[in-house]
């Protein structure tokens, strides 16, 4: 069996808060192969995120160890790029400005920065909007200025903090299915979080599910679903249908028993 592109083992994490400490995860033991789009879904607090920020090596676990193609994560991994449900687009650049800025910082010539605006544009259907403001686009065309400039460095892998949570039903399906048809066509590994389940489920080749914090994994379910899916079409796909089920009837209990806890 292959390695893994990224590895948890045994993986802790706390933090100092009001003077009080937090457990955000324990115990968490999962691998990532190289090109999976990987769904977590779970309640707030359950240390989703956390994950993430330790696979960009934004911070490190307090136990255990975070391997990135078999080597620990230590520093910044720049080897993956991080979208959050915010944007971020710089209000004074145009739709080319925003995206060309990690090219910028990169240090890429005018010429080379230009095709390849050029191509990322083209790639995410915003081709004839070079000169726009984002003031003057629609939220779905934002989150499409937002994966450009993600991708415009080549991360190899996506790490995507509810990238959609803040669109309306249609815009947030179109982002879903570019998102796919992106990742596979450029083959990226994707560790996406949410908080809809039918996301997950119409998205991940598996599906994480967390307990309450400390966020421990409570199972990982396999997509039943082939690797090219029509998103479109699932929802009358009996194996989407179940899979959905699935994870409601996994996650109810545990929104309950936060409720009870917090009541």
């Amino acid at each position: 069996m292959a390695e893994p592109l990224i590895a948890f083992r045994g993986v802790g994490k706390t933090f100092q808060a009001d003077g009080r400490t937090v457990e955000a995860v324990r115990g968490i033991d999962l691998s990532i192969r190289r090109g999976e789009f990987v769904t977590l879904v779970g309640p707030s607090g359950c240390g989703k995120s956390t994950l993430l920020n330790m696979a960009a090596g934004l911070f490190g676990p307090t136990v255990g160890t975070v391997h990135y193609d078999g080597r620990p994560v230590q520093a910044i991994n720049l080897r993956t790029g991080y979208m959050t449900q915010n944007d971020h687009l710089l209000p004074w650049r145009s739709v080319a400005g925003n995206i060309g800025v990690p090219l910028e910082i990169r240090g890429l010539s005018r010429a080379a920065m230009r095709e390849r605006v050029g191509a990322l544009m083209e790639l995410v259907g915003l081709a004839g909007f070079e000169r726009s403001y984002p003031s003057q686009l629609s939220g779905g065309m934002r989150k499409r200025v937002a994966l450009a400039r993600l991708l415009a460095y080549d991360p190899e892998t996506l790490l995507l903090d509810e990238p959609f949570a803040a669109l309306d039903a249609q815009l947030r399906l179109s982002m879903q299915g570019e998102l796919l048809r992106l990742s596979r066509r450029l083959d990226k590994t994707v560790l996406f979080v949410t908080h809809d389940l039918d996301e997950a489920a119409a998205l991940g080749d598996r599906c994480v599910v967390f307990s309450p914090r400390p966020g421990t994994i409570r199972a990982v379910l396999e997509s039943p679903l082939p690797r090219e899916r029509d998103l479109m079409g699932l929802r009358r796909d009996p194996h989407y249908l179940a899979l959905t089920a699935e994870l409601w009837d996994m996650i109810t209990p545990t929104l309950a028993a936060t409720r009870g806890e917090s009541a």
